[in-house]
């Protein structure tokens, strides 16, 4: 896969498609390009060239000592789609990417055709903040994979627990193979912990979507609406699942995401 030599670090990617427009993805909390294999048959067969990468930390990305935050990663996406030569393309994060996101819409909002904001927030609050200062805790003692099989859990629905066990076994088998140190994880984890854009997004001129799963527990849906309201002309939508509703419920996530960047097309 292509590295760009970026922003000081090195930056893997994919760029795939011949569309006229693109869409950027950013990833969320120690997940690497691979996060959008679900949504790219879609966007692709919809007519757009797509871009995913790695975040700073994670994949083939390189992982300097942190903390990191959602600011100096939106940075690393600038320098990343100026090195490609992309410009006025439609981004989409989720969770920490979806904070990645508002940074780079508050900072560098004249490159984007749209937004979206999924499963994410502007503030953690207090209870997003405890769940996070226990993973802090327990990184150190337990490794990632173990974080990671507690993030399915507030992850996925009750359904999903319930009905599709195979994908489930498949989904914590990719977390607990997860090559990512405890440093970077926490460096990463920072992003989430410290993000804070509420007396900024008042900023954000462009075309932008809020979308939450509607049974999300982890970012609860109210989060998000708080979220909704804070950005001028925001769009609002849910989606069927939860936190992980791109993994879960992919056709139905990729169908309300498309349905509004396809209206802001040229």
């Amino acid at each position: 896969m292509p590295i760009a030599t970026v922003n000081g670090i090195d930056i893997n990617y994919k760029l795939e498609g011949d569309g006229d427009e693109t869409v950027v993805l950013v990833n969320g909390l120690a997940d690497d390009l691979e996060t959008w294999v679900l949504q790219m048959d879609d966007l692709l067969a919809a007519g757009y060239r797509v871009l995913r990468f790695d975040n700073r930390g994670v994949g083939q990305t390189s992982a300097p000592l942190g903390p990191y935050t959602s600011g100096m990663l939106a940075d690393d996406a600038k320098a990343l789609v100026d090195e490609l030569g992309i410009t006025g393309f439609h981004m989409m994060g989720v969770s920490m990417g979806g904070m990645i996101a508002q940074e780079f819409a508050i900072a560098y909002g004249a490159d984007l055709k749209t937004v979206t904001f999924a499963c994410t927030y502007a503030a953690p609050g207090p209870f997003c903040s405890r769940m996070f200062s226990m993973w802090a805790d327990m990184a150190p003692v337990n490794g990632v994979p173990f974080i990671m099989r507690d993030v399915t859990l507030w992850a996925f629905t009750v359904p999903f627990f319930d009905d599709r066990e195979e994908e489930l076994k498949e989904f914590e088998a990719g977390m607990a193979e997860l090559p990512m140190s405890t440093d970077a994880y926490l460096a990463q984890l920072n992003v989430i912990q410290t993000h804070e854009t509420t007396g900024r997004l008042g900023s954000i001129a462009v075309p932008a979507l809020v979308l939450a799963g509607e049974e999300d527990i982890l970012i609860p849906v109210r989060l998000s609406k708080r979220l909704h309201a804070a950005i001028p002309g925001a769009e609002w939508a849910t989606t069927t699942g939860g936190h992980a509703c791109i993994w879960e419920h992919p056709s139905a996530f990729n169908r309300t995401f498309l349905s509004f960047v396809d209206k802001h097309r040229a």
